[in-house]
């Protein structure tokens, strides 16, 4: 469909003297609302032109487009090669608002050229396909009128809507158009033009907010309702399936209410429309339109044709007087079309003509072709091909002849049917703004087939510059982010969600965010999944510097307190505790303090091997020494009871250190076996999720670790349980005091250990463990020593025997 006349062209034999001539009837139809319409008759020539009873619309395209057909007959009457000895006339009929078939004459015809309607195409097709009578269409453009099986006897010189409806699909892709509003007309044309649109945009992120139909019957109120849409709608760029007449009505009623900032995609119904371009009235409302157009095409020699006509040659077409008439006032025979600029005579951008021009060629060479026998004086029944005779035109065998066309037309163009269609080609065209306020058309790009070219750079946009339009429900999610649908709304309205920590989204308008690979994490604007940065106890930390400090300060005061005993040897205070495990006890509790040092810093395979075998054995030490201490208090009061003179002889201090060391023994050898078979390694933790991962050394074998913890605890509940039985013996030397308040802080502390180890994220589980080292080492070492250090240094009157012995 397209803003032009709507012509029919029907082709009959007739005998003319002297030769044979084929009549082509050609039918044009315009709405109710065109010009007068005029009958003319003109007498046949010689050459075979007739034209007979011929009413038309005055309308310079209706008219430009009849003399086209004019042009082709006259040309191909004049070519020696095609067609040799028969001259082709044609009749020009109106169907006056009423169907086609309703012809003057009722004469069965081999061909007709006309359909400028889909609907008028599908009802020709269907009325003369049983007959298969040929019909060829240069307007109506249905894609359903590709069917051979439904329309095996319908052809067309203009492309299927399809390509045009793709390539106005691509256009709205490309710009990236993908909140739009549709207005269609009531017909074939625009229900199954938006249909195929809506089918190329599914699944590529456009959507259509309205769509909006036009009625010719009730234009005035149609036109009403979609401005009111238009204008309240958010969607800026509106696609347009209509007549220009409808378009026009449109703009009027956008113009009254000053909507100017939208940006019209045009089909080829309207896209060329001089009665718009040049009304003043919509500029405003239509600058910047963006339209797919028949490809424009010229037609050597028809511009001096037209230019060449004049009443004098035609005394009896009174159309063509009309038109002289209204453009000089006169028929004086003085006035002529030469050098004068007018519409009538502007060939530059032919179109629908074109597609007559074509029209009328494709029959001659189907007719050429059916009409060359070469066995033609042969019997008929030796005649193998299917030719005929002008006297006897069969439509079937001018049908078979059509679908084999093939030939260059004189533009040097190659010109075949594919099916019912020819190879689709389009010019896109751009409405932009002339100084003197009107619009011009401006060509910018092409469709062949369905892949489109476009010069962006020549675009004049609705705005007014070469920006292209925004036309969107919601903004593109930025990197980072994801689209989440609203909910009942269509799907390209949507809400921007951030990626989660972890996921990532490094493009604009993901519809979902990745979650990085396990050795990776998001960076902050979650758009690049980057290294994790490896996290442990570290002497440069605040948390390792609190630590290191405390470790260092206890392994410091516990030297101290060891010089002091060392200057003070000599004293009751000393000697009264058994200086030699006291001795021993403050080397184990320096150990314990330096062991939690080895926890802090970058784990690496020796490192988890030897803190906790050293922290293991330094308590089964130091736990050792309080145990031992422990045994000889209560055998000292035990051998001071008749009978028992014998027991202190297995409490010697040769027995003291051996006990010692045998208690230390066995947990080395349980440190041993562990490490051997299963140590703890260094591995990368990732299972706390987060920016860092975790380097820590794991526990391959739990029952190793197990072991022991257990055997520090059985030592110290051991001597927990003597140390509390032996408290309330005599003398002020007894040491079973200290020593059980010592071992409640330390069983306290290791057991609050367990359900805090395993509860730490990350490297906390190493700040745990050296907390509890630290606490419980402080707490043996003050409430061992800092009340002795107190009477050593601060009390020395009672630093004496008596003292001492005194109950």
């Amino acid at each position: 469909m397209s803003a032009h006349p709507h012509v029919h062209l029907i082709l009959m034999a007739k005998r003319t003297a002297g030769s044979m001539s084929l009549f082509l009837w050609f039918l044009t139809w315009r709405p109710s609302s065109a010009l007068s319409l005029l009958l003319l008759s003109v007498v046949g020539r010689q050459t075979g032109l007739e034209v007979v009873q011929a009413t038309v619309c005055s309308r310079l395209e209706s008219l430009k487009n009849i003399y086209a057909m004019a042009f082709a007959v006259e040309e191909i009457n004049r070519n020696s090669t095609l067609l040799p000895g028969v001259k082709l006339g044609y009749r020009i009929l109106d169907s006056c608002s009423r169907y086609p078939w309703a012809l003057q004459g009722g004469e069965l015809v081999p061909l007709l050229i006309g359909a400028s309607r889909s609907t008028t195409g599908i009802m020709l097709s269907r009325i003369l396909g049983p007959l298969s009578v040929p019909v060829i269409s240069y307007l109506a453009s249905c894609p359903c009128l590709s069917d051979r099986t439904k329309f095996p006897n319908f052809f067309r010189t203009i492309p299927s809507d399809i390509y045009q409806a793709r390539a106005m699909a691509q256009l709205a892709i490309r710009f990236n158009w993908t909140w739009m509003g549709a207005v269609i007309e009531n017909s074939d044309y625009g229900q199954l033009a938006i249909q195929v649109f809506q089918e190329e945009i599914q699944g590529k992120g456009v959507c259509l907010e309205f769509i909006e139909t036009l009625r010719r019957e009730t234009i005035e109120s149609d036109a009403r309702r979609a401005a009111l849409t238009m204008k309240a709608s958010t969607a800026t760029v509106i696609l347009i399936f209509c007549w220009y007449t409808d378009v026009k009505k449109v703009f009027l009623e956008l113009a009254k209410r000053n909507v100017t900032d939208r940006q019209f995609l045009a089909s080829e119904a309207w896209s060329t429309s001089d009665d718009l371009l040049q009304d003043l009235a919509i500029s405003k409302v239509a600058s910047g339109v963006l339209g797919v157009a028949l490809q424009s095409s010229t037609i050597p020699g028809f511009e001096n044709y037209l230019r060449s006509l004049h009443p004098s040659h035609r005394p009896d077409d009174e159309f063509f007087r009309e038109f002289w008439q209204k453009e000089f006032g006169s028929c004086s025979g003085t006035e002529s079309l030469e050098g004068v600029q007018h519409p009538f005579t502007d060939t530059s951008q032919l179109r629908v003509a074109y597609n007559v021009y074509l029209a009328v060629y494709a029959a001659a060479h189907a007719l050429h072709s059916l009409l060359s026998c070469p066995n033609r004086d042969s019997p008929p029944g030796n005649n193998s091909s299917t030719c005929s005779s002008p006297k006897h035109i069969k439509p079937r065998e001018l049908l078979q002849h059509l679908n084999k066309v093939n030939v260059t037309t004189p533009q040097g163009e190659m010109f075949y049917f594919q099916g019912a269609d020819i190879p689709a080609k389009y010019d896109l065209v751009n409405w932009q703004n002339t100084p003197e306020g009107s619009l011009k058309l401006v060509l910018i790009g092409r469709v062949d087939g369905f892949d489109l070219h476009l010069n962006e750079s020549a675009i004049q946009w609705s705005t007014g510059s070469n920006q292209v339009p925004v036309s969107v429900c919601s903004e593109s999610c930025p990197p980072g982010t994801r689209k989440a649908n609203r909910k009942g709304e269509p799907l390209c309205c949507f809400d921007c969600i951030p990626c989660a920590e972890g996921e990532i989204s490094n493009t604009t308008g993901s519809l979902h965010c990745e979650r990085c690979p396990s050795e990776f994490w998001s960076n902050v604007e979650q758009t690049a999944c980057v290294p994790r940065q490896l996290d442990f106890l570290s002497f440069n930390e605040t948390l390792g510097i609190t630590l290191t400090t405390a470790a260092v300060s206890g392994a410091a005061v516990t030297t101290a307190v060891f010089v002091v005993f060392i200057f003070y040897h000599k004293t009751p205070m000393v000697r009264a505790n058994n200086s030699e495990l006291s001795f021993l006890l403050l080397l184990s509790l320096k150990l314990c303090f330096l062991c939690s040092l080895v926890f802090i810093g970058r784990p690496s395979v020796w490192s988890c091997r030897f803190q906790q075998a050293a922290f293991g054995i330094s308590f089964v030490l130091c736990v050792s020494c309080l145990l031992v201490k422990t045994l000889v208090v209560l055998a000292v009061f035990r051998s001071a009871r008749p009978g028992a003179e014998t027991l202190m002889k297995w409490f010697g201090p040769g027995q003291q250190r051996g006990s010692v060391c045998l208690f230390t023994s066995i947990q080395v050898i349980i440190c041993a076996i562990w490490l051997s078979l299963s140590p703890p390694e260094p591995r990368r933790d990732l299972g706390f999720q987060g920016s860092k991962v975790t380097l820590e050394c794991a526990m391959a074998s739990v029952v190793g670790f197990s072991l022991v913890l257990g055997y520090i605890g059985l030592l110290a509940c051991t001597c927990l349980l003597l140390a509390f039985l032996a408290r309330k013996l005599p003398d002020n030397f007894n040491e079973a005091k200290l020593i059980t308040f010592s071992m409640l802080i330390f069983c306290a502390v290791w057991v609050a250990f367990v359900p805090a180890y395993v509860s730490s994220p990350g490297k906390y589980v190493v700040a745990v463990e050296i907390f509890a080292i630290l606490a419980s080492s402080y707490g043996l070492l003050l409430c061992i020593f800092a009340p002795k250090c107190f009477i050593i240094l601060l009390r020395p009157e009672k630093n004496t025997k008596k003292n001492m012995m005194a109950r």
